[in-house]
């Protein structure tokens, strides 16, 4: 059994599936169950995104999800996440399911973490 600081001493990482993109991209509009900063993984499509306003690929593929602009040279993933506002972690969590997933990373944030080789 898990004590009380035991249960309160981890992050959730939330991942939600979709058929399609354009699926993934209407549900983070109107789901309120999605927040921030949440994980997109679309299969079929070999995408991973982030959830924000405007939801973004991680991968190379992004389907019907935002792509980014090339980061500035040397900006870390966690920069990335400041300048989206989105919670940190965020894309170095959707790159890291990418990778394990096998799908290409976008060229532009497969420079911005020390491990990728999407």
């Amino acid at each position: 059994m898990l004590t009380d600081s035991e249960r309160f001493a981890f992050s959730a990482w939330r991942i939600h599936a979709f058929g399609s993109t354009g699926n993934a991209y209407d549900a983070v509009q109107i789901d309120e169950s999605i927040a921030a900063g949440d994980t997109l993984l679309v299969p079929d499509e070999k995408v991973v995104g982030v959830a924000m306003t405007w939801p973004f690929a991680v991968t190379r593929e992004s389907g019907k999800l935002h792509k980014l602009s090339q980061p500035r040279a040397g900006e870390s993933s966690a920069e990335v996440d400041r300048a989206l506002g989105v919670p940190a972690g965020s894309v170095a969590q959707a790159c890291r399911l990418a990778r394990l997933l096998g799908f290409a990373l976008d060229d532009g944030l497969s420079c911005t973490l020390p491990d990728a080789g999407g």
